[in-house]
């Protein structure tokens, strides 16, 4: 991803629901079509994540796995 995020939030070491929590509180702090990237290491934040995105109808632009971390990228609706 080319563009760079408004917010990076650091979710490593956390377990669920902390990620998301986070994610929600960081989604209030930019304004709609902003960027937040998510770091986690939790596993059902793959699953979570993209619940969330789809459920308040935010965009998730990619996920993926590097070096045991998942990557989201997420733009405010």
């Amino acid at each position: 991803m080319t563009e760079k995020p408004q917010i990076v939030l650091d979710t490593t070491g956390l377990l669920c629901p902390e990620p998301v929590m986070l994610l929600h509180n960081a989604v209030r702090d930019v304004a709609s079509g902003e960027l937040i990237k998510v770091v986690a290491t939790d596993p059902s934040t793959t699953r979570d994540i993209p619940k969330f995105c789809n459920f308040l109808g935010h965009e998730l632009l990619s996920v993926s796995e590097e070096d045991k971390q998942y990557l989201f990228f997420i733009r405010k609706k």
